[in-house]
C-alpha cells in the first residue's frame, strides 16, 4: 500500500513580502496613472503637481505628514501551503457603493482594522474613484489640455490604469482579506461622479480658486467648442456665434466658493444653445430653413440641417453600435483575483480555468480575439473627409448664409423665436444634485431634434444626456434669467379669461 511519495513533511512556507499600508497601494496606483499620462505626452510638471496634492491629501486625512497620524489598514505577508499554487487567486464579493455628499462621501470604506471603528476615522481613507479625481485636479491646475471626458476615455480604453490596477503591484505587496476589496473596481465612474468627488476634494484640501485661463488656451471653452464643432461635422462659421454667446454678460450671481469648472460640458452646452438660436430645434423651424436652402445651387455651398442630420445620424448609429460591441467584448474579470477567503481559492481557480477554455473556444469560432483591439489615440470620435475609412464627407466648409440675413449691416438669424423649458430651480431635496433630475419627465415633451442633438454631444463627451441637459439649462439661466419671459403675460391672460367668464355668467 502506497502511503507517501515524499518523505519530507508538508510544512507551510512564508512567501516573501512586507507589511504595507493602504495609502501606499494608492500611491503606487497614482504613480502608474501619472506615468501613463506622461507617456501620452502630458507635461512633466503635471506629476509634481499631483505629488503635492497627494501629500496635502495625506496630511488633511491624517494619514501622513502629521503628528496625530491615523492608523490605517495594513497588509501583511501570507502563509501559504507549499503544495498549493492557487492561494494567490480567489473570488471577491462586490464592493458596496455609497452616494457621496461631503468629504465622507468621497472617502473610502476600507475600514478593516480595529483602530478605525469611529465614523470620523473610517471616513478619511482613500478609494479608487478618488485617484481619478486627484489626477483630474492635477491636470486642471497644471493647465493641461486634457478634459475630464478625455481622461475617462483614456481609462476606458485601457491607456490609463484603473480597472484591476492592483495587478501591477510588486510581488512583495500581497493582497488578502476583506480590506483588499478597496482596490477592486468593477466599473468606471461617470463624468458626473468624478467631477463631484473632485469638487469635494477642492473644498477639503482648501485649494485656491481655479487659475483663470485665456481664450488662447486649449482648455478654454472657446477652443474646445471648435474641436467639438469639427467632430460633429458642423460648419466652421458656427464657431463665431458660439464665442459671441460665451462673451455675453451673465445674469446669475457667481458662487463665492471655489468651483471646479467643467469646460468640456460647458462648451457642448454653448454649442447646443447656439444651434437653438440659429436653427430653432423645435421640430419645425430647422426643417423649414432646410427647405429654403434646398432649391439653391449646390455650388453655393450652403449648409442644410436636413443633410447634416441624415449624414450624422447614420454615422452616430454605427459609432454607438461599435461602442456597445466593444464594451460587450471587453474583459472585465481580473487576471489575478483578490484573495478574500483561502478556502475558496480552489473553486476560484476552477472557475477561472473554465472561463479561459470557453474564451478560447469562442475565439476559434469567431476567428477574432475576444478582447477589444487596440485603437490609435485620437481626440475625435469621427473622421470626416474623402479619405478611406472616413465617416462621410466633410461639411466644415459650408456657409450659413441660408439661415442668416443681413439687417442694418449685421448678420441676424432668420429664426426669430427661442424656446426653453422652465428655468426655475427645483427646491426639493431629492432633486438637488441628483443625476437625472427632471429630465425623464421633460424628455417626452421635448422636441425630437433637440433630444437627438443632446444624444449626439453626449456621445462625443461620453456623458449622460440628462447631465448635459442640466448644463444647457445652466447656460440658459445665465443668459435669460430664472424667470420665464412669458410668465407675466400668462398671468394677464388668465385674468382676462376669468373676467370674460364672469361677464358671460352675468349676461346669461
Amino acid at each position: 500500500r502506497l502511503k507517501s511519495i515524499a518523505k519530507r513533511p508538508r510544512t507551510s512556507k512564508e512567501e516573501r513580502g512586507y507589511t504595507w499600508l493602504v495609502c501606499e497601494g494608492f500611491q503606487f496606483i497614482l504613480k502608474n496613472q501619472a506615468d501613463a499620462l506622461l507617456r501620452l505626452g502630458v507635461d512633466p510638471n503635471f506629476k509634481e503637481v499631483l505629488c503635492q496634492m497627494w501629500r496635502l491629501y495625506l496630511q488633511k486625512s491624517q494619514q501622513a505628514y502629521t503628528s496625530d497620524r491615523l492608523r490605517g489598514s495594513r497588509f501583511r505577508p501570507l502563509n501559504v501551503d507549499s503544495d498549493s499554487d492557487c492561494a494567490t487567486e480567489s473570488s471577491i464579493v462586490s464592493e458596496r457603493e455609497s452616494n457621496p455628499s461631503s468629504f465622507s462621501e468621497i472617502d473610502s470604506d476600507c475600514s478593516g482594522s480595529a483602530d478605525e471603528r469611529t465614523p470620523r476615522r473610517r471616513n478619511r481613507l482613500m478609494r479608487m474613484r478618488k485617484t481619478l479625481a486627484l489626477v483630474h485636479l492635477a491636470l486642471v491646475w497644471s493647465r493641461e489640455a486634457l478634459t475630464l471626458s478625455d481622461l475617462l476615455r483614456l481609462v476606458r480604453d485601457g491607456h490609463v490604469p484603473y480597472l484591476n490596477a492592483y495587478e501591477q503591484f510588486p510581488e512583495e505587496m500581497k493582497l488578502s482579506g476583506n480590506k483588499s476589496s478597496v482596490f477592486n473596481t468593477k466599473s468606471i465612474p461617470s463624468h458626473r461622479l468624478v467631477h463631484k468627488v473632485a469638487q469635494s476634494l477642492v473644498l477639503v484640501l482648501e485649494l485656491p480658486a481655479f487659475p483663470p485661463i485665456g481664450p488662447e488656451s486649449l482648455l478654454h471653452p472657446a477652443m474646445l467648442s471648435m474641436r467639438y464643432l469639427a467632430d460633429a461635422n458642423l460648419p466652421d462659421g458656427l464657431h463665431r456665434w458660439v464665442c459671441s454667446l460665451m462673451e455675453r454678460p451673465q445674469k446669475s450671481k457667481r458662487d463665492p466658493s471655489p468651483a471646479l469648472p467643467r469646460h468640456d460640458v460647458q462648451a457642448a452646452a454653448h454649442i447646443i444653445v447656439t444651434m437653438k438660436l440659429i436653427f430653432g430645434l423645435d421640430d419645425h423651424t430647422e426643417w423649414e430653413l432646410s427647405n429654403k436652402v434646398t432649391p439653391h445651387d449646390p455650388s453655393e455651398n450652403l449648409f442644410s440641417f436636413r443633410r447634416w442630420f441624415r449624414l450624422m445620424g447614420a454615422a452616430l448609429g454605427r459609432a454607438e453600435q461599435k461602442r456597445d460591441r466593444d464594451m460587450a467584448r471587453k474583459q472585465w474579470k481580473p487576471k489575478k483575483p483578490i484573495i478574500l477567503r483561502r478556502r475558496l481559492a480552489g473553486r476560484a481557480m476552477k472557475t477561472k480555468r473554465i472561463s479561459e477554455q470557453l474564451q478560447m473556444c469562442f475565439e476559434k469560432l469567431s476567428s477574432s480575439p475576444a478582447g477589444v483591439q487596440d485603437v490609435g489615440l485620437s481626440s475625435f470620435r469621427f473622421c470626416w473627409g474623402d479619405e478611406d475609412g472616413s465617416n462621410g464627407p466633410s461639411l466644415h466648409h459650408l456657409k450659413l448664409d441660408g439661415v442668416l440675413s443681413l439687417e442694418d449691416d449685421v448678420l441676424t438669424p432668420l429664426n426669430s423665436s427661442y424656446w426653453h423649458p422652465g428655468l426655475r430651480r427645483c427646491k426639493l431635496m431629492h432633486c438637488q444634485g441628483s443625476a437625472p433630475g427632471h429630465y425623464p419627465e421633460f424628455e417626452p415633451s421635448l422636441p425630437r431634434s433637440f433630444v437627438w442633438v443632446l444624444r449626439l454631444f453626449s456621445f462625443l463627451l461620453d456623458v449622460e444626456p440628462c447631465y448635459l441637459f442640466q448644463e444647457v439649462l445652466e447656460v440658459e439661466r445665465r443668459l435669460v434669467g430664472s424667470r420665464l419671459p412669458g410668465q407675466r403675460n400668462k398671468r394677464r391672460l388668465r385674468n382676462r379669461t376669468g373676467k370674460e367668464e364672469e361677464q358671460q355668467e352675468e349676461r346669461s
